[in-house]
């Protein structure tokens, strides 16, 4: 692939991920679970794409890039470290996940967004001087099996309508979507 057309799918990719994230603020999930900041991570479902069909380094741009322009056009300064510590957390684990041959998308999925959660907990520790948050991880540890199965249901339909799509050019395993 050229570098024009990495460029470009990375615009797009980092443009589909900013739409999900600010999609997401309007579910209104509080109502159902009562835990102040709690997402589904939609996108999630982007990173993942860009690291199953891409590369690491073109995955960790877009991811990098959408957390400082989602934290420009509304997160601040704490949503970007939030943010982008969740991300980062997520994305290594998920980079390391991704490696075992036991675990589908789902699994990889699951445990990005445990490490995602894992990551923002640190993060509000480091912001709020206290350790006291980290009482809020094991709620945010259970949450994440949801979302991660949510987002990998999602990540595994894109990922068979692309395969259909686009035959040749998708080359990944259907063992990834079981």
């Amino acid at each position: 692939m050229t570098k024009t057309k990495q460029l470009a799918l990375s615009a797009v990719l980092v443009a589909l991920a900013l739409g999900l994230s600010y999609l997401e603020r309007f579910l209104p999930l509080q109502l159902l679970i009562p835990l102040p900041g709690v997402k589904l991570g939609l996108a999630n479902i982007v990173t993942m794409m860009a690291l199953y069909f891409l590369s690491g380094k073109i995955a960790f741009s877009v991811l990098v890039v959408r957390c400082l322009l989602g934290s420009l056009f509304g997160g601040g300064l704490t949503g970007l470290a939030m943010s982008l510590t969740g991300g980062v957390f997520a994305f290594f684990t998920m980079i390391l996940a991704k490696k075992l041959p036991f675990l589908s998308i789902f699994g990889v999925s699951i445990l990005g967004a445990a490490a995602h959660n894992c990551g923002q907990v640190c993060a509000a520790a480091a912001l709020l001087y206290s350790g006291y948050t980290f009482a809020y991880l094991p709620f945010l540890l259970l949450l994440s099996i949801p979302s991660g199965l949510l987002t990998g249901t999602v990540s595994a339909a894109a990922f068979r309508t692309l395969r259909s799509v686009f035959p040749t050019a998708v080359t990944i395993s259907s063992d990834t979507m079981k």
